[in-house]
């Protein structure tokens, strides 16, 4: 193992069992999940055990169609890009399950269709896949069409104002285990790259966020209760920030910033390589 490798594991070795430490000990007050928010709309229509997975056909199905744009050609990513969607999809796919057993987070039996693997629903596991396989789509079109990147002379800055905030997030929100949990991480990964990746992909990222949001918004807002009369997903009051854009918690868009992060940094990974 070359010096580099062996203090990048280091790195997450220290990070992840300093997080687990915290998962194990922290107790989590359970049965008390949201199941009602204060909303102005319900569509009658999303009223239906199968709107979470009718979300993944609509998120799914255009951006398969559009891979095969000439000038995108997104389908020739694919094979560095479903290794990194697996790998980094195994590590949150534990985080999901730990929450959901602790009560930080559940599901609504209502809109879901019930096939449930170590208490996720199919639905959730669909989640790891079509939301990262749309969103470097997303990263894919604006480097085919916007090749300049406007946040390269301010990515520094952007990157060290996102870590101090994503860290005073994480000790301003110690008791609460979701807003914790995101805020850390992200924090982590950002550090991460200051320390070993280097790279010049982090502004481009950052661009790659902010269109993401558009969608992540409206469907996000779906699965939190933003057009059905009950959340699709419900949180445990006491485990996140507090504060919803909409419907969706504020913890959603860093939890999304750090899973998104991981996924598009494996990737860059595995296509440097080749």
């Amino acid at each position: 193992m070359q010096p580099a490798t062996t203090w990048k594991f280091l790195y997450w070795l220290l990070v992840f069992s300093f997080i687990g430490i915290i998962w194990y000990t922290h107790q989590v007050t359970s049965g008390i999940l949201q199941t009602q928010l204060p909303k102005s709309t319900s569509i009658a229509f999303l009223e239906t055990p199968y709107l979470y997975f009718y979300l993944h056909i609509f998120t799914v199905v255009p951006v398969f169609l559009l891979s095969f744009d000439k000038k995108v050609a997104y389908y020739k990513s694919w094979k560095y890009l479903f290794p990194a969607i697996f790998i980094v999809g195994v590590l949150f796919i534990f985080w999901d399950v730990i929450f959901t057993a602790k009560g930080v987070w559940g599901f609504n039996d209502n809109y879901i269709t019930g096939i449930k693997l170590f208490h996720l629903p199919i639905e959730e596991w669909l989640f790891f896949l079509t939301v990262p396989f749309a969103c470097l789509f997303i990263d894919a079109c604006l480097i085919a069409y916007f090749p300049t990147d406007k946040f390269t002379p301010i990515e520094k800055m952007i990157t060290w104002s996102l870590i101090i905030a994503f860290l005073l997030m994480t000790v301003f929100n110690w008791n609460k285990l979701y807003t914790m949990s995101a805020s850390l991480l992200s924090a982590m990964l950002l550090i991460y790259h200051v320390i070993f990746v280097r790279k010049d992909y982090l502004s481009r990222f950052y661009s790659t966020f902010i269109v993401c949001l558009i969608p992540f918004l409206l469907l996000n807002g779906v699965l939190t209760g933003g057009f059905t009369n009950e959340p699709v997903v419900m949180y445990n009051p006491q485990e996140f920030f507090g504060l919803r854009c909409f419907s969706v918690p504020t913890d959603d868009f860093i939890y999304c910033f750090a899973y998104l992060l991981s996924v598009i940094t494996l990737f860059k990974s595995f296509k440097s390589k080749i």
